[in-house]
């Protein structure tokens, strides 16, 4: 497998998707659930016929999926080893999502015992010049500290913001990418721009992007990292989140009834599927569940956008000497 055959100037890559290896849902803990039912081979092949030059995968705090693709395709030069690390913010402990890029084997063991302090993270992969971003930086902030603290102290460890999640809000990507403009004209720093499905599905792989000007995986990731990208593609909806969670829920049910590849067994599976069988009358829900969600999204965004603009009109937001943007 290689890049394509006319070697275009301009590279393109979902930056942000999962498979089967992203482990268990948190939301649906009672029916062990995966969060993801995609296998890497079908993420490949997804991806590659949605028009994406370069290939890879983030899963939850694992690897797994990248290298069982790479087990069958060991002279992939279009697949890229990446990983979504989550970590606690230390100072309000909140919870952060790291999209890294590049990594191997090594990386990956020095970072899991690190999670709990994202510093600790971002110095690692700084030192091993390994392309990160912050993900979806406002999913799991709640104000647990002032808005400009939170803001500073994460953009002055992260060379990178994700402001284009498949699955966010327009608003809310607009809102980090005003974020990045905001500090790149107040610092005269450059911070580089990640794009990414954030799918969980196959049908969504590729519907968001990063573009980077390059004719190989490693000039790719270089660029990349100097902040020479843009992106494009698809913002989230009720519909998108909705899709996402449905996509799952009937994945888990094909899994219980053979039809998908299984993890559970014996007891357990015919435990499943009589709880799966007592839910389907509210099979609904999850559509409620995401327009509620999506709803509070865009009252959260809009009243931080406003909170920023009066913090930046105060010239309130500066970022530490020592910041990593560049």
């Amino acid at each position: 497998m290689s890049i394509r055959a006319d070697q275009r100037c301009h590279l393109k890559a979902d930056l942000h998707v999962h498979s089967y290896h992203s482990g268990y849902s948190t939301s649906l803990r009672l029916f062990r659930s995966r969060d993801s039912y995609s296998d890497p081979e079908e993420v490949y092949r997804v991806a590659k016929a949605r028009g994406m030059d370069l290939v890879t995968i983030t899963d939850h705090d694992s690897i797994d999926g990248c290298l069982a693709f790479l087990d069958r395709h060991p002279d992939a030069l279009d697949f890229i080893v990446g990983e979504e690390i989550e970590c606690v913010l230390p100072d309000g402990g909140v919870t952060i999502h790291v999209g890294a890029l590049g990594l191997d084997e090594r990386i990956h063991r020095e970072i899991q015992p690190l999670r709990d302090n994202v510093y600790d993270v971002a110095a690692v992969l700084q030192r091993e010049k390994v392309p990160f971003s912050l993900n979806h930086p406002f999913l799991y902030y709640r104000e647990q500290m002032e808005l400009p603290q939170y803001v500073t102290s994460l953009l002055a460890h992260f060379p990178a913001l994700e402001v284009r999640n498949g699955t966010m809000l327009a608003a809310q990507n607009e809102f980090v990418e005003r974020l990045l403009e905001d500090t790149t004209r107040r610092q005269g720093s450059c911070l580089a721009r990640f794009g990414g499905s954030d799918a969980h599905i196959l049908r969504r792989v590729g519907t968001t992007y990063t573009e980077v000007p390059a004719r190989s995986r490693e000039e790719f990731l270089e660029n990349l990292s100097k902040g020479n990208s843009r992106v494009g593609g698809q913002h989230g909806s009720t519909l998108v989140l909705a899709s996402e969670i449905y996509g799952v829920i009937f994945s888990y049910w094909g899994s219980l009834l053979g039809l998908g590849k299984a993890d559970l067994l014996g007891k357990q599976r015919l435990r499943d599927i009589g709880l799966s069988a007592l839910s389907v009358p509210f099979q609904f829900i999850p559509f409620l569940v995401a327009a509620a969600s999506k709803t509070g999204e865009s009252r959260r965004i809009e009243q931080l956008a406003k909170r920023w603009q009066t913090f930046v009109e105060a010239e309130e937001i500066k970022l530490p000497a020592d910041a990593a943007v560049r």
